[in-house]
């Protein structure tokens, strides 16, 4: 009888345990500053139950919402130790139990050092890199299958492509990985950008696995490189199953439903702007498919906090990209950005801000002079430089430079750096996922990307490469996204061409690779382009001439933008050449002599160590 009344038990038990769909986030770490653990319950009703928990740990909130499937259970984390906790529902005579693992953290986490000016970041597509496992193109439990002959459908790039070229990233001379977002995207088409994710505690199995992107990280700091996450905190996918059955009716920015966004983001700090305008930034949604996150919603704050926090943990990350950052409500965004660098002093967080005027940039970055004016601080350590990008978009075709052409555009982009907090830490780029290619604005001129190239490796901030630039990719954004996020070649078995190996480069692909090689793999020794202050003349001629220097280290740069050769009169550099007699060329590796002149050939970098 006792046994029958056991399994009547333990049957009893499986059915109610079987409520609990959902806990997030799964599992927590101890030692953490952020120790007032949010834990998400999702299951049928399970708000009708009553809730404990073991071992003496403090529950110091429960919230329920108006949807009876959640409840928010908040426990005190501080001096609890790696162990299970066992957390009791009851409702009733009727019990069951959910385990949740409080797990070590590594040694010095809290410390973790991030990238800065002194790497040199790669961005790629996953799924448009490289093809390490065929058998998970296409899964059953998700919607859009494997199709690489739709130019927008998914093509099987994943996270195994990654970690089988980590030497090639390594050999180019990148030091970290930025990848466009890997977290589940189950939309029915255009899912694979993956910016619409619907499972942010999952990686979207066409991807891999989530010990797939630990490995990933693990890997690459086996070379000394560094993994940089791109998080979404401002919107997810309409595929989200939290979307589907919302927690509270304020989780999204309802209007009701969906409203377009204004994409205005210079409301955010316009002392002249309307409420109403103002609103429809912040709160309207990007795109109809990708519905709006309410930050100002403390559930939601906390939950987008842990999960930003337990992927660094779980996945040892070196860093965020954050999207669209300048879309979010900017003191939720701002609370957000803090308790990630109150955890991790030393992380980077690199945010989206697409504005074309410094100051505006300016606003959004840590300590800015500017937002300081409103009292305002976002804590963001990072922005992308978006001004520089318009700088690179013609300028290399504006051979008779007149006052506000050629050269200029570089050397007034710079004047304004007094703006920023912290120019070095600026995310530089030629151009990215969602920009036109930049060997596509330029015909694919060797010439002309050596000078881009070469003001991406030499100048302040931290330099972004774009997957496949470093090979003549091109691709005309007119035509629509999938174009400028073609397939890197050799990344598919059936690929004619392996741009992954030297024997299989073609002649042009070589040369680019090979010039991008040097000049990168150059740049990870100069202490002067890592850390070293920026001195720049007006350029003349269409002749930028700057320099990059510390107290042990000079470099000079030399950028002819002219189709003519030039002849420059070096007693103008006075300042900076006085203690030097000769350099070291780097592209070149010829010697230079620093007499009265010294002559530079049409549309060509140089990049001078002196001596």
């Amino acid at each position: 009888m006792k046994k029958l009344l056991y399994l009547i038990l333990v049957l009893f038990t499986i059915s109610i345990s079987a409520q609990i769909e959902k806990m997030e986030p799964p599992f927590w770490y101890e030692g953490m500053n952020y120790n007032q653990v949010q834990i998400l319950f999702y299951g049928k009703n399970i708000a009708q139950n009553q809730v404990s928990v073991s071992d003496n740990v403090v529950i110091t909130n429960v919230v329920k919402t108006e949807n009876p499937n959640y409840v928010f259970v908040t426990i005190d984390t501080k001096d609890v130790s790696s162990r299970i906790l066992h957390f009791t529902f009851r409702n009733g005579r009727k019990s069951f139990v959910k385990d949740f693992e409080i797990k070590k953290r590594r040694p010095n986490s809290a410390l973790r050092k991030s990238f800065d000016s002194s790497d040199v970041i790669y961005l790629l597509m996953p799924d448009r890199f490289a093809n390490g496992n065929p058998d998970n193109d296409s899964v059953k439990k998700l919607q859009e299958k494997g199709n690489r002959r739709l130019p927008g459908g998914r093509h099987g790039g994943d996270i195994q492509g990654i970690i089988d070229h980590l030497d090639y990233v390594q050999e180019l001379g990148a030091t970290a990985i930025w990848s466009t977002p890997l977290c589940e995207d189950n939309d029915k088409g255009y899912s694979y950008h993956t910016y619409g994710q619907s499972d942010v505690y999952q990686i979207d199995a066409r991807y891999g696995t989530n010990e797939d992107y630990k490995r990933l990280a693990a890997e690459m700091h086996k070379r000394d490189m560094k993994l940089i996450m791109d998080y979404v905190t401002n919107h997810w996918g309409a595929e989200h199953w939290m979307f589907k059955d919302m927690p509270t009716y304020d989780w999204f920015h309802q209007f009701p439903g969906y409203a377009q966004s204004n994409y205005r983001m210079t409301t955010q700090f316009d002392s002249n702007a309307s409420q109403r305008d103002a609103k429809y930034c912040m709160d309207g949604w990007f795109v109809p498919s990708m519905p709006d996150l309410n930050q100002s919603n403390p559930l939601v704050l906390n939950y987008l906090i842990q999960n930003a926090i337990w992927w660094i943990e779980y996945a040892d990350l070196d860093g965020f990209r954050v999207d669209t950052y300048s879309y979010n409500d900017k003191e939720g965004i701002a609370k957000w950005t803090k308790a990630i660098t109150d955890e991790y002093p030393y992380f980077n967080i690199v945010g989206e801000v697409w504005m074309h005027d410094q100051a505006q940039m300016s606003y959004w970055q840590k300590d800015s002079p500017i937002a300081k004016i409103q009292s305002y601080n976002s804590y963001l350590p990072s922005v992308m430089d978006f001004t520089l990008h318009d700088a690179f978009g013609n300028v290399f075709n504006e051979n008779n430079a007149g006052w506000n052409d050629g050269m200029i555009k570089f050397y007034d982009n710079f004047t304004n750096d007094f703006l920023y907090a912290n120019p070095n830490n600026l995310l530089i780029f030629l151009e990215n996922h969602d920009t036109g290619r930049f060997n596509q604005n330029y015909q694919k001129d060797f010439k002309k990307y050596q000078l881009g190239m070469t003001v991406l490796a030499t100048m302040r901030g931290i330099p972004q490469l774009y997957y496949g630039t470093e090979i003549a990719m091109a691709g005309d954004k007119g035509k629509g996204d999938a174009d400028i996020r073609q397939d890197f070649p050799g990344g598919w078995e059936s690929d004619s061409n392996n741009a992954f190996t030297n024997s299989g480069r073609t002649a042009e692909q070589k040369q680019f690779f090979d010039f991008t090689k040097k000049v990168l793999n150059w740049r990870k020794t100069s202490k002067a382009i890592h850390n070293g202050k920026l001195m720049h003349y007006i350029p003349e001629n269409n002749v930028y001439v700057y320099f990059r220097y510390t107290d042990d280290e000079t470099v000079m740069v030399i950028l002819n933008n002219n189709l003519e050769n030039q002849t420059l009169s070096l007693s103008r550099f006075e300042e900076r050449l006085k203690d030097f007699t000769s350099a070291d060329e780097v592209i070149s590796g010829s010697k230079i002599s620093l007499e009265k002149e010294l002559s530079i050939s049409g549309k060509t970098a140089m990049i001078l160590e002196l001596k």
